[in-house]
């Protein structure tokens, strides 16, 4: 085997890519994906919407597009969409962004791999709290370096971050604590006394924090997004991500962004010169002026857009509950998770697997999101993801193709 190809098998052995023998296997979200494609059926397993975003942020795409904004942007993103995320960042966190402490990036998932192989190597290690987004091992093992999963654990009301456990994983070897919230896929919403117990922690063992916020103008009820960055001591040790994909509908334009102190984003941006450089020119401009939002369309689109996803939101619950799992109602984000085994099901990915022919409706198990055979997919392997950021009439018939569970 030659050096490159020991380096990819270690990634993909990382990243779960290999079954025990040693072949090559699918993901389960192209799996489930391309099952749902095939049958028919009611996509739920994967997170797009089904409704394009506002119409005022399209045309001034279309108006870039025809004024020619179509070659290569700065590769630190143009400058007009660099100043709306300080500005955005500044106005809505109270945070002291500047714009050359922003780097823009193809889509959070970029911001990730570039963070994560700027800031981590070999040998070094990366805690994440669990189940988390597939790409996280993905990137920490391009880097060399070792992702140390932290459960999330079940309490009334939802899945929180256990504060104690991520203490005990961090070692010498600890470089980055990587986190999601609003968090995918539990829909947890990390509070005050969690986001304080990881600034301490990260401030007492000189870490570096990594956030990955992409949902953050999505939350519900009393929960509340705060940047770990606003915390004292914390700007100068964080890289916050986040992207429009999510808060604008638009999740095919790949805009997302890099918030840091200038080391950081230096380092940053020396590797993600070298993937994808630049992209998406006009696109760019219309999340600056979406961001910038002088006549508040965006506001009242983003009102809008929380007031009925809390309505699905609560619609896919109730639904799920009747057919007979266990659902968590999230705080965050558009996923539900959902347990099974009260429908006697051990095996989600099995279930998920089998769905799209036997009702007619695709899901992601929940197991796919933690590390392959560890203690966390063993906790969560009859739980399932289900999306609810589809038109009311298509959860409906999910819902109602879901009751033949109980006739399987």
């Amino acid at each position: 085997m030659t050096s490159p190809q020991r380096r990819w098998w270690h990634v993909a052995r990382d990243t779960g890519l290999l079954d025990p023998d040693g072949a090559v296997r699918r993901t389960v979200f192209a799996e489930v994906s391309d099952l749902a494609a095939r049958t028919g059926a009611i996509n739920l397993g994967q997170g797009f919407p089904d409704v394009d975003g506002p119409e005022h942020v399209v045309q001034v795409a279309v108006e870039a597009i025809r004024a020619g904004r179509n070659q290569y942007p700065p590769g630190d993103g143009v400058p007009e969409l660099r100043e709306a995320v300080a500005a955005h960042a500044a106005d809505r966190y109270g945070m002291r962004v500047s714009p050359q402490d922003v780097l823009v990036t193809v889509g959070a998932t970029e911001a990730i791999a570039a963070t994560l192989l700027a800031l981590v190597g070999p040998g070094e290690e990366v805690l994440a709290p669990e189940p988390y987004y597939d790409s996280y091992a993905a990137a920490t093992a391009l880097a060399g370096a070792r992702l140390v999963p932290v459960p999330l654990v079940r309490r009334e009301g939802g899945f929180r971050l256990d504060v104690d456990a991520l203490a005990a994983a961090t070692t010498d070897r600890t470089r980055v604590l990587l986190l999601n919230t609003p968090h995918n896929p539990t829909g947890a919403v990390l509070d005050e006394h969690e986001l304080a117990a990881v600034a301490r922690l990260a401030r007492d063992r000189d870490l570096v924090v990594v956030t990955d916020e992409v949902y953050e103008h999505l939350t519900f009820d009393d929960a509340r997004h705060v940047p770990i960055a606003t915390l004292p001591g914390m700007a100068g040790r964080t890289v916050t991500i986040s992207s429009a994909g999510k808060t604008l509908s638009f999740t095919g334009w790949k805009v997302g962004w890099v918030i840091g102190p200038p080391p950081l984003v230096d380092a940053i941006r020396t590797v993600k010169q070298f993937l994808t450089y630049s992209g998406g020119a006009p696109f760019q401009l219309a999340v600056a002026a979406a961001l910038t939002d002088p006549d508040g369309r965006t506001a009242h689109f983003l009102t809008e857009l929380r007031t009925s996803l809390r309505r699905r939101r609560e619609l896919l619950c109730e639904g799920l509950t009747a057919v007979g799992f266990d659902a968590v109602r999230p705080q965050g984000t558009y996923f539900v998770v959902a347990d099974a085994a009260p429908l006697g099901v051990a095996d989600g990915a099995e279930l998920c697997r089998a769905m799209p022919t036997t009702v007619g409706v695709a899901a992601v198990p929940v197991s796919a999101f933690c590390r392959d055979g560890g203690p966390g997919q063993q906790a969560l392997a009859s739980w399932v993801r289900f999306t609810f950021v589809k038109r009311e009439d298509v959860l409906h018939d999910a819902l109602g193709r879901l009751e033949g569970l109980h006739r399987g």
